[in-house]
């Protein structure tokens, strides 16, 4: 690490792009973040992400695991769901990542359900 990489301080949202970047680089699909901190205090930001199968959905909660700790030294994450039930809860207190097969996501629509959160970003 230099200098300058060890006196930059992140933000919560700088950890949420970098979550969605995680997520980009293992194929996730129709990826959303969500801001809603003038919304609720459960948390700062929801990242909304589809895998299409089982195995997707697992490797994007490995790399979202495995990328934060190692390049940010960010652990503690709680996990809820799995990728058999189609529905994965990665969440770190300021930021909730759902990832989701397509039916769950459906189902739950949680864009719907948080439509007064402000997108940030979408990408298909």
């Amino acid at each position: 690490m230099t200098d300058n990489q060890e006196n930059v301080q992140l933000t919560t949202l700088d950890y949420a792009r970098a979550i969605v970047d995680i997520i980009s680089d293992v194929k996730g699909e129709d990826v959303v973040l969500l801001d809603l901190r003038d919304v609720t205090v459960i948390t700062d930001f929801f990242i909304i992400c589809t895998g299409n199968s089982d195995r997707q959905l697992k490797a994007i909660l490995e790399k979202i695991s495995m990328g934060m700790k190692e390049k940010y030294d960010l652990r503690g994450a709680r996990i809820e769901g799995n990728a058999q039930g189609g529905w994965v809860l990665v969440d770190y207190g300021d930021i909730v990542v759902h990832a989701f097969s397509e039916e769950q996501r459906d189902y739950y629509d949680l864009e719907g359900l948080w439509n007064k959160g402000k997108v940030l970003l979408r990408m298909k």
